[in-house]
């Protein structure tokens, strides 16, 4: 995928979500994630900002019931009539689905995110992704289609010459805009007054995720020198017990040595 993007391919330079957008994000993905079988997906709201695509709430599409389906047009407008009510951005930038292994490439999200920047230009899909982030690196990336890919949806013409003619293939069919996570400043003197409570605690950074193929090794380092360290401890107190038994029978000897060289003095001078 093409990481840098010329000023036609995209009207904007980059992502810029907040803090508490990621969380929600992160729990709506752990929370209906099952077991990595289901993909979550939910919609992004925001606005534009000069060259950036600010991205300030979300919330996710309504799971489908097998008796009862809901109508997720119905369910969005009325999201936005609520968030309106209580004057937040309701204004739709774009949506976001989780992913596993990064296998998120197929027709459904093509199709999907063509929709997306047919109707709103500035739109992206974020790309989460629960098993990377598991092991302490968050994997949050945003994609946009490429003006090729846009053009050849556009076209309907899905035939061997026109993907040659547009020169289309794996790698420039998506354009990844770099994404900052940004937080307001009450978050951030929250954040702060956290870590000064944090500096005058214990801190456990060896525990932390990011370090878990390190600490893993060192764990079954540890596991293996186990035997080994029984092994010397029990030789140890052999030898220890060994020691005393010729100590304890040196100092016999001697005693009896003293006693008989005492009783020969008696019997000589008797």
């Amino acid at each position: 995928m093409a990481t840098r993007k010329s000023a036609k391919e995209s009207v904007i330079d980059y992502v810029q979500i907040d803090g508490l957008v990621v969380l929600k994000l992160v729990k709506h993905c752990v929370d209906e994630g099952s077991g990595g079988a289901d993909f979550v997906q939910g919609v992004l709201l925001g606005l534009v900002v000069d060259n950036r695509l600010e991205i300030t709430n979300c919330f996710p599409y309504p799971r489908h019931q097998e008796e009862e389906e809901l109508d997720e047009f119905r369910y969005q407008i009325e999201i936005f009539r609520n968030l309106r009510h209580v004057n937040i951005d309701h204004l739709h930038v774009g949506w976001y689905q989780s992913t596993y292994f990064n296998s998120f490439i197929n027709r459904t999200l093509v199709d999907s995110q063509y929709n997306y920047q047919h109707s709103i230009e500035e739109s992206v899909v974020l790309i989460y992704d629960p098993l990377k982030t598991s092991q302490g690196f968050l994997s949050l990336k945003a994609y946009r289609l490429t003006d090729a890919m846009m053009e050849f949806y556009r076209e309907g013409e899905f035939t061997p010459e026109s993907v040659n003619r547009l020169k289309l293939n794996f790698e420039n069919m998506f354009t990844e805009i770099p994404l900052v996570i940004k937080n307001s400043h009450l978050v951030n003197v929250l954040l702060y007054e956290l870590e000064q409570k944090k500096r005058n605690g214990e801190n456990y950074q060896f525990l932390d995720l990011a370090t878990s193929s390190m600490l893993e090794k060192n764990l079954r380092q540890l596991i293996e020198c186990v035997d080994d360290v029984a092994a010397d401890t029990n030789k140890y107190l052999t030898f220890q017990k060994h020691f005393q038994r010729q100590q304890q029978a040196k100092q016999q000897y001697l005693h009896k040595r003293v006693t008989l060289s005492k009783t020969f003095l008696l019997f000589k001078f008797s």
